[in-house]
């Protein structure tokens, strides 16, 4: 199968599983919108062994096209702290930590623009179940965090963390949870003996933490934790905004 024929296999199944009438837009973008669209919208739930099969093919030629960064070609600026400025789902290394909401399932709103729905969009179907099977339909606590396979990622774990979500201004509170909320993805990483652990900067999109406290409190907690885990190499900031970027380089010298 060509990549073409994948998507459009996996569009039409999709929309078979929704039973709705297919339809397949003409361009190569619309169709990759739609198809993503459709994976944020499933629910979580088995798929069959030739669904996932071309799933999996169709994601990891996508990824592979993007360009797959490595760990250890990521060099450290400070210690054991690296600082990356890139897409996160082209990373390989130990685990990536994705900024989740309480239900932990991922974000169902259909081509959003936050890591979580790119995170669960090119792991694959498999992490939405994954995250389900984990809560059993429970909430998170805000601080928590929870640790999957990354299926189709070059991770190869997925640390999803619920950070503070402000309506506010910022108070002494959500700073003492942001910090919680690394200390849990490293204990989380710790579990599993995680050699490279990439953050992303938690509840500072949709969640309206002010980004440089963030990345102070980031900053702060990772240095203090790597004095518990001597074994792990290295931790990745990983940045997409310029601005995020001037940030870590002025903390991180």
């Amino acid at each position: 199968m060509t990549q073409q024929q994948r998507r459009a296999y996996l569009i039409r199944m999709l929309f078979e599983e929704r039973g709705e009438r297919f339809r397949l837009p003409e361009g190569e973008e619309e169709q990759k919108r739609l198809l993503r669209a459709l994976f944020n919208v499933r629910e979580p739930r088995p798929a069959s062994p030739e669904f996932l099969k071309v799933q999996d093919a169709w994601l990891q030629e996508e990824i592979a096209s993007r360009g797959i960064t490595r760990d250890v070609d990521i060099v450290p600026v400070r210690g054991r702290l690296c600082l990356w400025q890139g897409d996160i789902v082209t990373l390989a290394c130990g685990a990536v930590v994705n900024a989740a909401n309480r239900a932990m399932l991922g974000c169902f709103h259909p081509n959003h623009g936050c890591i979580d729905n790119a995170i669960h969009t090119f792991a694959g179907v498999q992490l939405r179940l994954a995250c389900a099977s984990v809560m059993k339909g429970a909430y998170a606590r805000t601080g928590e965090a929870i640790l999957t396979p990354a299926f189709n990622l070059p991770a190869d774990f997925v640390i999803h963390a619920v950070g503070p979500e402000l309506h506010g201004p910022l108070a002494p509170e959500h700073e003492r949870l942001l910090a919680a909320t690394y200390v849990a993805c490293f204990e989380r990483a710790a579990e599993r003996r995680v050699r490279s652990l990439a953050f992303c900067c938690i509840s500072t999109g949709v969640f309206r933490f002010p980004p440089r406290r963030a990345a102070e409190i980031a900053v702060a907690t990772a240095e203090k934790q790597l004095e518990r885990y001597p074994w792990m190499e290295k931790v990745i900031f990983n940045v997409f905004k310029d601005s995020d970027a001037a940030i870590y380089q002025r903390l991180l010298g």
